[in-house]
C-alpha cells in the first residue's frame, strides 16, 4: 500500500484520482473543501495550498497537484492580476507544494510527481492567453524538475482537452454546446475525469517507471489530427 498527496482532491478530476487511489493506497486530499465522502484510508486537510501553510506530513510515493483555473476572457479583458492569479494557482501552488514535500518523497517508494497542463499549450486558442500562459510554465517545471530530480522522483504532466467537470461547466453548459464541444474533437467526444484519473494513477505507478518529464496530451484528437 502505497502513501500519496492529492492537492485539490475534493473535485473534478482531482476527486477521480482520490478515489482512483483509495482502493489500494492511502491518501492525503489537501483542499480548502472538504471532501463528500469518507474512507479508512482517507486523510483530509482544509487548506489553501496559496495563502496557508501546508501540513506537516511525514512519508509519500507521490504528489499530484490539481489545482487549475480556466479564464477564458478576450486579452483587453484580462487584467494583470488575472494573469498573476492564474500563475499562483497553477505554478506558484506546485513549486510551493513540491518544495514543501521533496525531502519526504525522496524517501518513498517509486516515488512520482503529476503535474496538470492543458491543450491550449500546444494549440494556440482565441481567449486561453492566461491560462495558456501559465500552464505552460508548468510544462517547463514539470521538464526541468524531471531533470533535476533523475533518477530519484520522476515528474510528469497530462494536459487535458475538456473534461466533465464543474470547472469546464460554462464549455459545457446545454444540449447544443456539448454537440458542438464533441464535434470539435475527431475523436467526436470531451473527457470523463475517470479518464484522467487512470491516466494520473497510472504515472504514478510502477509501471510508469520509465517515463520522467513527458507531457501527456489526453486531447481526443484535437491537437494531433486535422480531420
Amino acid at each position: 500500500m502505497g502513501k500519496y498527496i492529492v492537492v485539490g482532491g475534493s473535485k473534478g478530476i482531482g476527486n477521480a484520482i482520490v478515489n482512483n487511489l483509495l482502493v489500494n493506497h492511502e491518501v492525503i486530499n489537501i483542499s480548502r473543501t472538504i471532501p463528500e465522502y469518507s474512507h479508512d484510508n482517507l486523510t483530509h486537510y482544509n487548506c489553501d495550498v496559496i495563502s496557508d501553510d501546508l501540513p506537516d506530513i511525514n512519508e509519500a510515493d507521490g504528489l499530484v497537484y490539481c489545482p487549475g483555473s480556466i479564464n477564458l476572457k478576450p486579452i483587453n479583458r484580462l487584467s494583470i492580476n488575472d494573469f498573476k492569479n492564474d500563475f499562483e494557482i497553477n505554478v506558484i501552488g506546485a513549486v510551493k507544494t513540491v518544495q514543501k514535500y521533496l525531502p519526504i518523497l525522496k524517501n518513498g517508494t517509486n516515488p512520482s510527481i503529476v503535474f496538470f497542463s492543458t491543450v491550449a499549450s500546444d494549440l494556440g486558442m482565441p481567449f486561453h492567453a492566461s491560462v495558456a500562459a501559465s500552464k505552460s510554465a508548468v510544462e517547463g517545471l514539470t521538464k526541468s524538475l524531471g531533470a533535476e530530480l533523475a533518477p530519484t522522483v520522476r515528474v510528469n504532466a497530462i494536459a487535458p482537452t475538456v473534461t466533465d467537470t464543474d470547472l469546464a461547466s460554462k464549455l459545457l453548459r446545454n444540449d447544443r454546446m456539448i454537440e458542438n464541444m464533441k464535434e470539435r474533437h475527431p475523436l467526436k467526444k470531451y473527457l470523463q475525469p475517470k479518464e484522467v484519473a487512470d491516466m494520473a494513477t497510472f504515472l504514478l505507478s510502477e509501471k510508469a517507471a520509465s517515463l520522467s518529464g513527458q507531457i501527456f496530451k489526453m486531447d481526443c484528437g484535437i491537437t494531433s489530427f486535422k480531420i
